[in-house]
């Protein structure tokens, strides 16, 4: 997977989506499970090395309790449903975020999906639940990291592209130290609806763009002299 992409996903517009059908809102994450089984299947295939989805924040605890529920059901459903696919896939799955809060089934469950995952290579699928990038950061540094290259060793490898549907443009705490240099897309697509074709136009513009990571770019350093 080196030298392969990693591509984060605020996956927003569950909810909304569901509403606007005059659904429950949980109709419209399980919708969004959908979604997470086709991108991932794509992803190894568009030259994606490391794929992280945010699934469930810190703040997301605010929300009504059945829902909060719902999402962990389904999270739960998720693994038991497609470990045995993400085995046969190649895709390594793990979750980041804290795991304190959550119930002991459930983290018995991610153990033992990360477990019989973790010789996947074509992939690394890292999901975030009970996330917080600030504190991440914050943990990270109570650890011992007293540098970049530590606090980059702690949190994982930098985002190349961030996306986000639904369309809001904030990145609501999430992976902030790795999106430093990240290209960011923004789209109107509610997370349901996103296809794998919507991913691929995305990285097509991606690849369209010009990084610089702060230089100035050869052509320009010539015109300059």
């Amino acid at each position: 997977m080196t030298g392969k992409l990693h591509v984060a996903l605020i996956m927003d517009g569950n909810g909304r989506w569901a509403q606007a059908r005059g659904w429950p809102r949980i109709a419209g994450h399980k919708a969004g499970a959908e979604t997470v089984r086709r991108v991932v299947e794509a992803a190894p295939d568009l030259d994606i090395g490391t794929l992280t989805l945010y699934a469930f924040s810190s703040d997301n605890w605010k929300r009504p309790q059945e829902e909060v529920a719902a999402l962990f059901r389904l999270l739960g459903r998720y693994m038991r449903q497609e470990c045995a696919k993400l085995q046969e896939q190649g895709v390594r799955f793990e979750v980041i975020g804290r795991r304190d809060r959550l119930s002991g089934p459930l983290v018995a469950l991610i153990e033992q999906t990360e477990n019989a995952t973790q010789a996947g290579d074509r992939l690394h699928l890292r999901v975030a639940v009970d996330y917080s990038s600030r504190e991440a950061i914050v943990a990270a540094i109570a650890a011992g990291a007293r540098d970049g290259r530590q606090l980059c060793a702690a949190l994982g490898r930098d985002v190349d592209l961030l996306i986000r549907t639904s369309g809001e443009q904030r990145l609501s705490d999430f992976l902030l130290w790795e999106c430093a240099y990240a290209e960011f897309c923004f789209t109107s697509v509610a997370w349901p609806d996103f296809s794998a074709a919507d991913l691929r136009a995305a990285l097509e513009d991606f690849r369209g763009r010009e990084r610089r990571f702060g230089a100035t770019p050869p052509a320009r350093l010539q015109v300059l002299r």
